[in-house]
């Protein structure tokens, strides 16, 4: 499958009697310039990539060209004899019907690749990008790329940095992990059928080492956790809400690594949510 355009898109679901079903977010990407980027950022030089939700194997088609093996995880069933026909030309793809939310990755990724550190390509649905993209971040798995279609205001979350409106949990989970990047806005007229918001290209690049070292990192991602509990309020009284502490025994804490306790927790940098974790590591001991 060389070219892809919204006509092929429709003829293949034609052929094949194939109702796209809304639950399962399916939002097929129809440009053949997008999928050759989406390609391209995961840097496969060669090497491994897993994909999830190859729908009808479109960008399947162009990892192949790159990589040296493709796993893809496809949780609906009605698209294993599409992706058999469509891909049919390559002998270095394997698909699995799974649903990556019930898959161990790490198993997986050493049954199928070894030792070797792959990539991940996916076109997530809307519906469970968030979880999806925690379940890897989290997964300590062998990764040198992982390049994402998500919602255009999700890529915003990802990369948000202090102080601004979007900046969360989900930012400093990313970014302790991972290295964002924006690769491209992707307009919602480029899928089949067209979602109501735009989309966006993402590649997170995998750090050799987290970008703060933390005592525990349990405490540090709680820690994290509880700052944006309660948006609207100061981190004394959201850290209160959540730990097993005074706000005495708190705003001394704060204090002692130079934090304002009236500050919100989208103003803390990655530095400072480490040394805050750390304190509360060593108090709550």
């Amino acid at each position: 499958m060389e070219f892809i355009s919204p006509a092929i898109i429709k003829r293949i679901a034609a052929e094949y009697g194939f109702q796209f079903k809304k639950g399962l977010g399916q939002n097929f990407l129809s440009s053949q310039e997008v999928l050759e980027e989406i390609a391209d950022a995961a840097q496969i030089d060669g090497g491994g990539v897993l994909e999830i939700g190859p729908g009808f194997g479109v960008l399947t088609n162009e990892l192949a060209k790159r990589a040296s093996k493709v796993t893809a995880l496809e949780i609906d069933d009605r698209l294993i004899p599409i992706l058999n026909d469509t891909l049919s030309e390559y002998d270095n793809i394997k698909i699995i019907n799974s649903d990556v939310m019930k898959t161990d990755l790490k198993s997986l990724i050493n049954e199928e690749f070894g030792d070797e550190r792959i990539s991940i390509a996916a076109n997530l649905p809307y519906y469970i990008t968030t979880p999806i993209i925690t379940t890897v971040l989290e997964g300590k798995l062998p990764l040198n790329n992982m390049v994402v279609m998500v919602q255009r205001e999700v890529a915003d979350r990802l990369r948000a940095q202090p102080g601004t409106k979007d900046y969360g949990s989900i930012s400093v989970l990313c970014q302790y992990y991972t290295v964002p990047e924006l690769v491209r806005i992707v307009p919602a007229g480029m899928f089949v059928p067209a979602p109501k918001v735009d989309s966006a290209v993402l590649r997170m690049r995998f750090r050799e080492s987290p970008a703060v070292e933390v005592k525990d990192e349990g405490m540090f991602f709680k820690t994290v956790r509880a700052a944006f509990s309660l948006r609207r309020k100061t981190l004394l009284n959201c850290l209160a809400a959540n730990f097993a502490a005074s706000k005495t025994d708190l705003t001394e804490l704060m204090s002692s690594v130079g934090i304002d306790p009236r500050r919100r927790g989208e103003t803390l940098s990655m530095d400072e949510f480490a040394a805050l974790a750390d304190v509360l590591t060593d108090f709550i001991k």
